[in-house]
């Protein structure tokens, strides 16, 4: 018998500071919009602190909504699909330690799920790369019928009977105009739109959040990467 053990990939003897040539990334972008809803009783502190305040209740929990009106990860369409996303932070979000999960739309081709999961992974690099330094636990990517709607000024997520959740704008002293955290270094975007959740529920991964009349922000989106 043979005293050898098996691997699966070719182990590399090289010196720790050699040069290595790594594989070519697959550019990628998305346009759309982002909704988010946390259990924070205010408005989130993460957008102007840069996630060095804590969350209002000591922890981060949240989910999110990402409608695509246009993207492509190489030469496959995102366009026109959506992503719903869990998010549990155990304090600071700058420190890390995230546990997430994500919800691509099931309208997604083979190579588009993938696409989505390398993205919202941070295996795609990018603006979404600080995933694979600050998600310590990635609990999966499913498919599930996601549905993102806008009507009014109202925006809704359905993810099944997984997420039901729906944002809008916290009204300021000119009712036209939405109030806008600007100019920020936030990584999801510089405008953020101060929102509050007329609905917010989970019933996923056994996490069971509850989280109406909680803080929401809303923010146009331009990503793109590696």
């Amino acid at each position: 018998m043979s005293d050898r053990i098996a691997v699966a990939t070719r182990i590399d003897n090289r010196h720790p500071a050699a040069p290595r040539r790594e594989a070519p990334r697959t550019p990628w972008a998305i346009r759309g919009e982002l909704i988010l809803n946390c259990n924070c009783t205010v408005f989130c502190p993460c957008v102007v602190s840069l996630g060095q305040h804590p969350p209002t209740e000591g922890v981060c929990q949240a989910w999110a909504g990402v409608r695509i009106d246009e993207g492509h990860y190489g030469d496959e369409d995102l366009s026109g699909l959506n992503v719903g996303l869990l998010l549990e932070i155990p304090g600071r979000m700058a420190r890390g330690n995230w546990t997430a999960a994500a919800f691509i739309d099931d309208r997604a081709s083979h190579a588009g799920f993938e696409a989505l999961v390398r993205i919202f992974s941070g295996q795609a690099k990018g603006t979404t790369g600080l995933f694979s330094v600050l998600v310590s636990e990635f609990l999966g990517a499913e498919r599930a019928p996601v549905i993102f709607e806008t009507e009014g000024k109202s925006r809704r997520l359905m993810v099944g009977k997984k997420i039901q959740g729906a944002v809008e704008p916290v009204q300021g002293a000119d009712p036209e105009r939405e109030i806008v955290v600007s100019n920020t270094q936030y990584w999801m975007g510089p405008d953020i739109t101060v929102a509050t959740a007329t609905q917010g529920r989970v019933r996923a991964f056994g996490r069971v959040w509850d989280f109406d009349g909680r803080s929401a922000e809303i923010c146009q989106i331009d990503w793109h990467g590696p």
